[in-house]
């Protein structure tokens, strides 16, 4: 009986620990974003970022990051141009990134993208 006990909490075990990290991920701008929840890989960790584009437009994003990346500032570049810089903050526990409160429509939000980056290319 112990051991069937025990095989079967081992088996448990291992697909909690297979089952990953759950991490709010989105992307947007003030605090409109399309959020979905993802499943981050071995070595990552939930991260949440902001920065601010053209001194004015804030953005936001949500997401898995490397261990190695998380708690930087980093540049946010298009093609070789620096747009902006992120402030990424992690942590490690499930939708502990936590999502916006205001949510736009997925195509709402890839026409302000798209807008915003044929702007941004002029």
């Amino acid at each position: 009986m112990n051991r069937l006990l025990l095989s079967v909490l081992a088996i448990a075990l291992c697909f909690a620990v297979v089952q990953g990290l759950q991490c709010y991920e989105c992307l947007g701008f003030y605090n409109l974003c399309v959020t979905l929840t993802t499943t981050c890989s071995s070595g990552q960790s939930c991260f949440q970022g902001r920065g601010q584009a053209a001194g004015f437009v804030d953005i936001i994003q949500r997401g898995c990051l490397a261990n190695a990346n998380c708690n930087q500032l980093s540049n946010v570049t298009f093609q070789g141009a620096t747009l902006y810089k992120m402030n990424k903050t992690c942590c490690a526990t499930d939708l502990c990134n936590a999502a916006p409160a205001t949510h736009i429509s997925a195509l709402s939000a890839i026409a302000v993208v798209t807008a915003w980056l044929t702007t941004s290319m002029l």
